[in-house]
């Protein structure tokens, strides 16, 4: 009861925009992530609230280098072989392969970069699990399109797809095709491309674009199946359970709907359909998504194989006006404080219990394997005099989740198919822009204004982890 299941493939995740930098190297194009400032004015542009198509002098773009995994690429998987990682989350960069998004074959330099990747990976015996998009949109499908809004993206992801399993098929088995797929109603211009115009209807403006995603996602699902007949394919989910800030049954009430707006994209890509309280909810808000003639027959055929998700907290909401004032800070999905639980430095609720919660009921939701894709502690780690860092915080964190994970697993009956911790290696935070909010095994010489070696240097977590792989759980 104390280990995980044989073949469990635990290790760690990043994503392209927040680690990878070489911003214009090997002919790669502009996307919405690289427009993204760090500052006060991150969460208006992320928001798709204050337009910003292009960069300027007046602020720092921290994705542009990063921690430049695009030159230590084999430094850094050589540190997660170390650590007997059995699996590396990562994602491509779309405009990396299609500068423009829009061309019809791949820019082969840009392939250079994964070809290194994903080599250094097998040669370690780490299984690649590829995020086709984790938020990428190449910046001329946003000014020329109007980013995910327009249909003609799906074909234009469809063809990047194609490109990543024809170069990729008999090498990663795999796949999610979209990071975080309900941001795209939180942070529209960072998790979506989407720009909004003051006189626009944003809310059919988010559901038209998402469901061409969700169209595209089915399509891609459809097309690893042929291309790649050994693969799994999955979509990908911002977690975290909500809970009624009372047994007042209209809190009751109000958590299930919170649930559901973000258990929306799943339902559509794991059961294949608009579930009928969305349906519901399209026509209270005189929304009408335009689909095509084959759209429903599409998505019913083409579900995904398994469920991955990021969990980092549970949540808390409730129908009173007045309770719901009292919001945490930090949190993208607002919430409110629960008096139950610890929070991060940067007000993120700690809650273990809550991703076994969280687990179950996707379990029970969908039936089909979960996998655990992202969770970490953000926290400002401070390297003593020796340059050494003590992140026992970090440990206890980690330790408690993967308690709760494997109590989901052999207590439950859950079936997962690994854990990836985020942030495996210092990286840009993709919420506020900072590299001080460090989630990593492995400390990147870097601060918030962009100076620094990029030097890597192992934490107390870095030989924890080891240990916890080695012994599949048992040791924590």
């Amino acid at each position: 009861m104390s280990r995980m299941p044989e073949n469990f493939l635990w290790g760690g995740a990043t994503a392209a925009n927040q680690c990878e930098g070489g911003f214009h190297e090997g002919g790669r194009g502009i996307a919405n992530v690289d427009v993204l400032p760090a500052g006060e004015d991150r969460r208006a542009v992320m928001e798709g609230k204050l337009p910003m198509l292009s960069c300027d002098e007046n602020h720092y773009y921290p994705s542009h280098e990063a921690i430049d995994m695009f030159h230590h690429v084999k430094e850094d998987i050589r540190l997660f072989a170390e650590m007997g990682f059995k699996c590396y989350r990562f994602s491509v960069a779309w405009s990396r392969l299609f500068p423009k998004g829009d061309e019809e074959e791949p820019n082969e330099e840009g392939f250079r970069f994964y070809d290194e990747l994903i080599d250094e990976c097998l040669k370690y015996g780490i299984e690649p699990l590829v995020t086709i998009c984790h938020f990428d949109v190449p910046m001329h499908l946003v000014t020329e399109y109007g980013s995910w809004r327009s249909r003609k993206l799906v074909d234009f992801y469809l063809n990047y797809c194609k490109a990543l399993f024809e170069r990729y098929g008999k090498r990663v088995k795999y796949w999610l095709t979209f990071n975080e797929i309900n941001m795209l109603m939180h942070l529209s211009f960072m998790g979506a491309g989407l720009v909004f115009d003051p006189d626009e209807n944003v809310k059919q403006t988010k559901y038209q674009a998402a469901h061409h995603e969700l169209l595209a996602s089915a399509l891609a699902t459809k097309l690893a199946h042929e291309m790649m007949p050994e693969a799994m394919i999955g979509c990908m989910l911002a977690a975290g359970s909500f809970y009624p800030y009372t047994c007042n049954p209209k809190d009751v009430w109000a958590a299930m709907e919170r649930d559901r707006g973000n258990y929306f994209f799943v339902d559509v890509q794991s059961r294949g359909e608009y579930p009928v309280y969305a349906k519901k909810m399209l026509e209270r808000e005189n929304i009408h998504i335009e689909m095509g003639e084959e759209d429903e027959r599409i998505l019913k055929e083409n579900t995904v194989d398994f469920i991955s998700f990021s969990y980092y907290s549970s949540r808390l909401t409730s129908a009173d006006p007045e309770v719901s004032k009292k919001k945490t800070t930090g949190n993208v999905m607002s919430s409110l404080r629960n008096p139950y639980l610890e929070v991060s430095e940067w007000g993120w609720q700690i809650d273990p219990l809550g991703l076994r919660i969280t687990m179950n009921a996707l379990y029970d939701r969908y039936q089909k394997p979960l996998f655990i894709v992202e969770n970490g502690l953000g926290a400002v780690d401070t390297p003593d005099e020796n340059g050494e860092i003590h992140d026992t915080y970090r440990i206890e964190y980690l330790r408690e989740h993967i308690k709760a994970m494997r109590d989901a697993v052999n207590l439950d009956g859950v079936e997962l198919l690994g854990y990836t911790v985020w942030g495996c290696i210092d990286l840009v935070s993709a919420s506020t822009g900072e590299m001080k909010k460090r989630y990593g095994f492995v400390y990147v010489d870097k601060d918030n204004d962009g100076s620094g070696t990029l030097k890597r240097s192992k934490k107390d977590s870095f030989d924890w982890y080891k240990q916890v792989i080695a012994t599949n759980g048992e040791c924590l």
